[in-house]
């Protein structure tokens, strides 16, 4: 099971952090992604970990102002979000794929999935 969290309002210009937490198992040799969903659009696909190198993949929308990371310790994935726009605005979810030697972005890939988490950045 996947757990996503961190979740909330915050005005234009703020930062969040998301996390997802893995329970149950450890995501090993896994690739965790966070994907968002806004109001009438489809799932977008954010960003991608490879747990066992720590490689990352960003969607072009986020890039330079989002940061994936992950804790060992923890069995934790972040999602730093900086320079927050409104059209960031989106539920975010987090997924994983077992045993990944790639980083996949498209949803059909994955084989987890988090219960989502409501970003709301206003203007």
């Amino acid at each position: 099971q996947l757990q996503a969290s961190g979740g909330g309002l915050v005005q234009a210009g703020g930062s969040l952090r998301l996390s997802c937490a893995a329970s149950g198992r450890t995501f090993g040799s896994d690739s965790v992604g966070w994907f968002r969903q806004a109001p009438g659009k489809e799932r977008e696909f954010v960003a991608v970990i490879r747990w066992r190198d720590g490689n990352t993949y960003y969607g072009d929308t986020v890039k330079g102002r989002f940061t994936i990371s992950r804790d060992n310790a923890k069995n934790t994935v972040y999602l730093q979000m900086n320079s927050l726009k409104p059209e960031d605005t989106a539920v975010y979810y987090c997924a994983a794929r077992l045993t990944s030697n790639w980083l996949p972005t498209v949803q059909s890939d994955y084989d987890y999935w988090g219960q989502g988490t409501q970003v709301t950045v206003s203007s």
